[in-house]
Order: structure tokens, then sequence, then C-alpha cells
């Protein structure tokens, strides 16, 4: 009888807690909730964000893998372009982010909870996840972000995720985040394939220290690690989170006819990387560190 008598106290207490706290993010953009009209990339991937947080659907026949949300209040968005596009919200089985930021999977719990999807993220951002952006090197500890997401599988760099024909293989680009993920997948494409690559690019942020931050000393080696990955990799189109990092404005027009070859750019790619790679020596320089 006692023990009844505390579960039931337990479940009492527990449904009263109040919901947790969302706050505001620290910084927001207006491009990051324009409307962009969705399009086809390349075989069975396409652009499904917004005017320049980028989201991508790949369609397999086993089911749909949904990368990126971006901000809270783009979950409708999302749903709209993936429909306009003749697909279902109800058939992405995978959820997947390149960044444990508000920016990126600010609409994740809402579209998980939608979904039933299964969520996949890399080690280093699982608990960022789970506790809304609060424990983020740098954005945390005044409180959740965005809403907490459960992670249902843990990915390690080199993982592979398949879903009907389609397999990416995972890529570990920590630094901008502890569990930064870029992707890569070959996509077929009438007799030719291509392989895509989705880069998390090593950016980094204002208030970072390269000598090291609470809760993540090895900023500056993982930084140097993925800097060093990333240019190895070998594909044929590029593509990134944010938009502007890939030219896609630059590059697609709404209403363009479709063209597979549209981003296949190593050149920009390689220029944005050392680009930012100038940037990490010259704030190692200021540092001081060797």
């Amino acid at each position: 009888m006692k023990t009844k008598i505390l579960i039931l106290l337990f479940v009492f207490f527990v449904f009263r807690l109040p919901a947790q706290k969302i706050i505001p993010p620290p910084n927001v953009q207006p491009s990051w909730s324009q409307p962009f009209a969705p399009f086809h990339i390349v075989g069975n991937l396409y652009y499904v964000g917004t005017y320049d947080l980028a989201s991508y659907l790949i369609v397999t026949k086993a089911g749909n893998i949904l990368i990126n949300t971006g901000l809270a209040e783009s979950a409708p968005l999302i749903k709209k372009n993936i429909e306009t596009l003749g697909f279902r919200l109800r058939d992405i089985k995978i959820l997947l982010t390149t960044q444990a930021h508000y920016d990126h999977v600010g609409a994740m719990a809402e579209l998980k909870a939608l979904t039933r999807a299964s969520m996949m993220t890399l080690q280093g951002d699982v608990a960022v996840l789970a506790d809304g952006g609060n424990s983020d090197y740098v954005f945390g500890g005044k409180g959740s972000t965005f809403k907490p997401v459960k992670t249902d599988r843990v990915l390690r760099d080199k993982d592979l995720i398949t879903l009907g024909e389609t397999t990416l293989t995972v890529h570990n680009s920590a630094g901008h985040t502890k569990g930064s993920t870029s992707f890569s997948f070959p996509v077929k494409e009438g007799n030719k394939t291509y392989t895509v690559l989705i880069a998390n690019m090593p950016t980094i942020l204002d208030d970072v220290k390269l000598a090291g931050m609470p809760g993540y000393r090895d900023v500056a080696k993982d930084f140097a690690a993925t800097f060093s990955s990333l240019k190895k990799m070998k594909f044929d189109i590029f593509l990134a989170s944010h938009a502007s990092q890939f030219g896609l404005h630059e590059k697609y027009k709404a209403g363009d006819a479709y063209d597979p070859e549209r981003f296949a750019d190593h050149g920009m790619f390689l220029t944005n990387l050392a680009a930012l790679e100038e940037i990490y020596k010259a704030r190692l320089r200021k540092e001081g560190i060797r």
C-alpha cells in the first residue's frame, strides 16, 4: 500500500512540473525565417529549407530523411515545402542535423513528434540536443534555446546510415559545436552517379576562445582536425548548412530549370574552406597559440 502511495505521489508531482522554459535565441537573422520555394537538387535530393537555413529531404523507397529544420517557427514552412514537392511529412523516418544550434534544430522536437522519426546525432551533440542547447559551450548556461530532443541513435565518425537505396556516410566536423556533422552520399541521375557533400563549414563564433572553453578544452584541436578531414573530401556536389555558404542564390533562382550539376562547385568549397582556415589561424595568433 505504501509503495502504491509513493508511486501516485511521484506521478502527481511529475505531471505538475512546469514546462521547460525556452529563452529567446541570442541572434536571429531575417533571412533565416524568410520563405523560399522548395526545389529538386539532384536525384532523390531536394531543398526544403528557408532562404538561408538549409534543410534537405532525401527520398527513398523505404521512407525519407530530413536534414536540419531551421528555427522553431519554421516547422509549418518545412511541412509546406515537403508537401509542395509532392511528398508527405509522415514518410520521414530519419532526422539528422549538421549542428545542434537553435537555427538548425529549432523545429526538430515538433517534427519528431509529428513524424515519430528516429533522431540520429553525432556523440558530441547528444547532450546539447537533450537539454535544448543549455549545455552548448558558447550559448549555454542561461536556459534552453530550443525544445529538447532525444537522440535515438548515437553516431560516430564514418558511421553509415542506410534507408532504402540510400546510404549516407557520417563525417565528424566538430568545432562549431562538439558534434557538428557533415554527410556524404551517392545519388543517381539517369546513368550518372554523383557524390553529394552536405558540409558543416567550420566557422568560429566571436565568443570562442581557442585556448579552451569551459566544457570544451579541445576546441582548437577539433577545428584543426575538421579542416584536415574536409580538405580530403571527394565529392561532385557541394551543399552546406547555410544557403549562403554554397552560393545558393547566385546559382539558383526560383523557377529555374532542373540542373543536376548546378552545385558541382569543388572550387567554391576549397576557397570557402581556405578562408575559414585563415580566420582560424589568425585567431590562434591573436591568442598566442602555436
